[in-house]
């Protein structure tokens, strides 16, 4: 019988460890979800450059 105890508690910790794993992933993608949303608001007050076609330079628009 403790064989099967010690299979049986391995599994649960197996799934234990399985569940941690998987809710922290999707912590972590959250917060990059949210930090590259604040990124592109963060991009439309920032001027574009273009090259100039004559003297090679970038400036801005």
């Amino acid at each position: 019988m403790p064989p099967l105890i010690l299979i049986v508690a391995g599994v649960v910790g197996g799934a234990m460890l399985v569940r941690f794993a998987v809710r922290e992933a999707r912590r972590v993608n959250r917060e990059l979800d949210d930090a590259r949303d604040a990124k592109l608001d963060e991009r439309d007050g920032i001027q574009t450059l273009r090259r100039d076609p004559q003297s090679g330079a970038f400036r801005p628009e």
